[in-house]
């Protein structure tokens, strides 16, 4: 148990380093030495723990905080580097793969979202939250 528990513990610190140095250029064998692991082992365990290979979850990482980045204002230029990516060709069809449109597109549609907000900020409140908490005269009827 006590070994199960170390083995539990490297991994989860392994999925840390990714998270803490995702824009940087970390390869696998930088992840798999910072479980104490070598690669192949720790791609068994890192998918057993997680349900996807090491990679993966980098990509994935990397695509949700450029998605953060192109919704604050950034570029796809500046958001691919930012991340972590070479090239934005690449960056470009891995995040409309992933997003299911292009970064430009996403960022478009993310800021027509926020402006829809700000013009009628209670389209976005759900029916639920209306009903449960509806006051007498208030701006919700």
């Amino acid at each position: 148990m006590k070994q199960k528990m170390y083995k539990y513990k490297q991994i989860v610190e392994a999925k840390l380093f990714i998270d803490d140095h995702y824009a940087d250029p970390i390869n696998l064998n930088q992840i798999a030495d910072s479980a104490h692991y070598s690669k192949f082992h720790f791609i068994r365990l890192f998918k057993l723990a997680f349900g996807k290979s090491p990679h993966q979850y980098l990509r994935e990482v990397r695509i949700h905080n450029a998605c953060r980045l192109l919704i604050q204002g950034m570029t796809v230029t500046e958001a691919c580097y930012e991340v972590g990516f070479d090239s934005v060709p690449s960056f470009t069809h891995l995040f409309k793969k992933c997003m299911g449109s292009s970064p430009q597109r996403f960022k478009l549609k993310q800021k027509r979202k926020l402006e829809m907000v700000e013009k009628k900020p209670f389209q976005f409140i759900p029916n639920c939250f209306i009903q449960n908490h509806r006051l007498k005269n208030s701006n919700f009827q």
